[in-house]
This record gives structure tokens, sequence and C-alpha cells, in this order.
């Protein structure tokens, strides 16, 4: 059930890859199970703004068949929530609202194993496969992404950018503009600070994603140099999709 192989999405980034993300928030597995069908690079789950517990989460990756990689975006950076994710089966983990290199640092330590980090060993799915095959699997291939979604983030992006052990840096791109009080308007200020992060990724050699609302934006930005983007969420894809049936029987009623 882990898509830890001979290239693992780790391995990809750090050869300067880049590869999009279905993102979801609704807790329903049997979405993502629809979803992998159409051949995403990667699944993201939601578990500090969505609807997953650790029981739905559990199925979340069942729900790939071992086909997709499948990353959790934690409730937080503490050692409890990253764990909670990995042990469930998820390859890898992106933690929100990072403002310090010391709080992307506790991220690390809290996604490495011992030697390199204080992940406890444990989980349903590790220990039901050959743990010490997935020991060193997990420690070679688990990506570990942090979130910059605030003033204090970007002003640090170069430090946090920099810790050792940071495989991504995720531009959370709704909390930015709240943080730099230009939201809901578009702000050259916004633009800014984004560039002021993809600069600070790049020059320490680390992938920079960013939070996409949908597959135009996430094409554009991709071509600008992002690693990580998001073509599509689970709430707008349902949402729209229901929308568009009613208006579709709307307008044939109108005409019969």
């Amino acid at each position: 059930m882990f898509v830890f192989n001979e290239r693992s999405l780790r391995q990809h980034l750090q050869e300067g890859g880049q590869f999009s993300v279905f993102w979801f928030s609704l807790g329903a597995p049997a979405l993502i199970e629809l979803a992998v069908t159409a051949g995403p690079d990667a699944i993201v789950v939601d578990a500090q703004h969505g609807l997953w517990d650790r029981h739905s989460l559990e199925h979340a990756v069942a729900a790939t068949g071992g086909k997709v990689p499948l990353l959790v975006r934690t409730m937080d950076g503490t050692k409890g929530a990253i764990s909670t994710a990995l042990d469930a089966g998820a390859v890898g983990v992106i933690a929100p609202l990072i403002e310090t290199a010391e709080e992307a640092r506790h991220v690390v330590e809290a996604a490495r194993f011992p030697p390199h980090g204080a992940r406890s060993g444990g989980g349903v799915r590790p220990l039901a496969s050959d743990f010490a095959a997935y020991y060193a699997a997990a420690n070679m291939h688990t990506l570990v992404g942090v979130m910059i979604e605030t003033m204090a983030g970007v002003a640090n992006a170069e430090a946090i950018a920099a810790v050792e052990g940071v495989d991504l840096v995720l531009i959370g791109t709704g909390d930015l503009a709240i943080s730099l009080g230009t939201f809901p308007a578009a702000d050259p200020r916004h633009e800014e600070a984004c560039n002021t992060v993809l600069a600070a990724c790049r020059k320490a050699g680390v992938a920079c994603g960013i939070f996409t609302p949908h597959a135009e934006a996430a094409a554009r930005r991709a071509a600008q140099g992002y690693s990580l983007t998001v073509v599509a969420n689970d709430i707008d894809v349902v949402s729209r999709g229901f929308a568009n049936a009613q208006s579709t029987f709307r307008r044939g009623e109108a005409e019969a």
C-alpha cells in the first residue's frame, strides 16, 4: 500500500521534477477512489481544514489502491499529527502555518525515524507489513513539506527553505492573502510575497509548490517553475458538477 519505490516522489522533487495533485477535504475515500482513475501525480488529503479523522484517513490511503502516492496536510506541525498521517500510510506530510526555521526543524524531526529524527515506530499498516523494510524505506523516501502562509513565514522563507530535511515548501495562497490584508482582492503584494518564497526555495535548492484553485491556474504556475500545483479540489469539483447539472436541467425545462 506504500508507494515507496525506486523513484519516489521525494526523489522526483530532489531531481527537479514537478507534479500536480488533486486536493481532498470532504472526508470521502470513495471520491479518492474515483479520482485515481483520472491519473493524478499525487493525492493530498487536507486533515487541517477537511473532514478527515483517523479512521477515514486509513480508508483514504486504501482508496488509492497503491497506484498514486498520497500526502497529508496535517492538522499542525506536532509529532502526533505527523505520526498519525504517516502511520496511516501516507508517503509524506505537509505541515501548515510554518513561520520559523525552528518550527520547520521540528516537522522534519517528527517525520523521520531515529537516528535522523524522533518518529515513533508503529501504525497498523507499517506493522502489518515488513516493518524493517518499511523503516528503511520511510527514512529514505518520506517527503517532508512545510507551508508558508503568513507574512512572518515569508520574512523567514530563506531560513525555512534552508532547513536540512525539508523537501518542499508549499505556499498557502489563501491564508497568505489574509495575512497580507489583500484578501479577497488581487493585489501586487501577494504576488511579490509568492515570488519571495519561490526565490528563497531556488536559492536553497528546495522544491516550491503553490496552492492553485483550478487547472488553468495550476498550468500557469507550473510554467513559472513551481514544483507542486493543485489541478482540482473535491469541494469545487462536486459543487460545480451539481450546479452545472441543475443549470442544464433548468435550461432544458425552459426550452421544453
